[in-house]
């Protein structure tokens, strides 16, 4: 009798620990978003929170200040998701550092814009003028597109990014000083010209303070590799974490608060993804 008793204790012990875990695993209602500052974490922090905490959830915003962190600390598990990126930028990570990224779904893009401290228009870049651009292969290769687009040099044409190696003609002798996209905008007074990521002339100011020369004006369809994503680890793409952060994120109140702070800066571009 008391063996039996000791079984059926013990069971009754196991049966409430497995009970523990599966409430504990239940109650795990906190998101955590990797982004840059503006205009993500901003969205992030001042619309989505609100609407997640309707459903009972709680986000915890971490910020990151370049665009290789958010990526590997999502591949590590450090994060459910993260939001800043471009597909090219995430595909070109992904390869080079054999992370498992998926994108969920788009959520806008930003302007990319050619700025200066000391030029007001295009007309007053002298020969020999050095402008800044990105390192990385998507975002550099966006800046050079952005150059051409508006005659200050030419492309070849190919299926790949474009390099400094793609310019075919460059009239004016321009010089190309290549630097980490977060700090173009500490690197402004020191060129005649910087190409600069959206979110961050935004989160540095700039887009008050500079000149913009020149800035990409996009039709829905020429918009589409620009479009920022929100991205997950392979395999949680169907992950109620997932499903509620691409509902608040693809919301009407996120549409709202992008048209009124960010104005033609910042344009919402809601997508699904196959």
């Amino acid at each position: 009798m008391k063996k039996l008793l000791k079984v059926l204790l013990a069971g009754a012990f196991a049966l409430t620990l497995a009970g523990c875990g599966s409430s504990s695993d239940d109650e795990d209602k906190t998101i955590t978003v990797g982004a840059t500052a503006v205009p993500h974490a901003a969205i992030l922090n001042d619309v989505v929170s609100d609407i997640l905490a309707e459903d009972g959830w709680e986000l915890d915003v971490v910020e990151f200040t370049d665009y290789v962190q958010p990526n590997t600390s999502l591949e590590d598990e450090e994060l459910d998701a993260n939001y800043f990126q471009t597909l090219a930028y995430m595909e070109e990570q992904n390869e080079e550092r054999s992370l498992s990224l998926v994108a969920v779904a788009g959520i806008h893009y930003e302007a990319m814009a050619l700025y200066s401290n000391i030029l007001e228009s295009l007309d007053d870049l002298e020969d020999g003028a050095t402008i800044a651009i990105p390192n990385d292969g998507s975002n550099e290769s966006r800046a050079l597109a952005l150059l051409a687009a508006n005659g200050l040099i030419e492309l070849e044409d190919t299926d790949d990014l474009y390099t400094l190696q793609s310019i075919t003609s460059n009239p004016h002798n321009f010089e190309f000083a290549e630097l980490e996209a977060a700090n173009l905008p500490n690197n402004l007074a020191d060129v005649d010209g910087a190409v600069i990521n959206g979110n961050y002339a935004l989160d540095s100011g700039i887009t008050e303070t500079a000149y913009t020369l020149v800035a990409e004006d996009f039709t829905d369809e020429e918009a589409a590799p620009y479009i920022n994503y929100l991205v997950v680890k392979e395999g949680n793409e169907d992950s109620e974490k997932t499903q509620a952060l691409i509902a608040a994120l693809q919301s009407d109140e996120v549409k709202a608060y992008i048209e009124e702070q960010y104005g033609s800066s910042v344009v919402a571009k809601f997508t699904t993804v196959e």
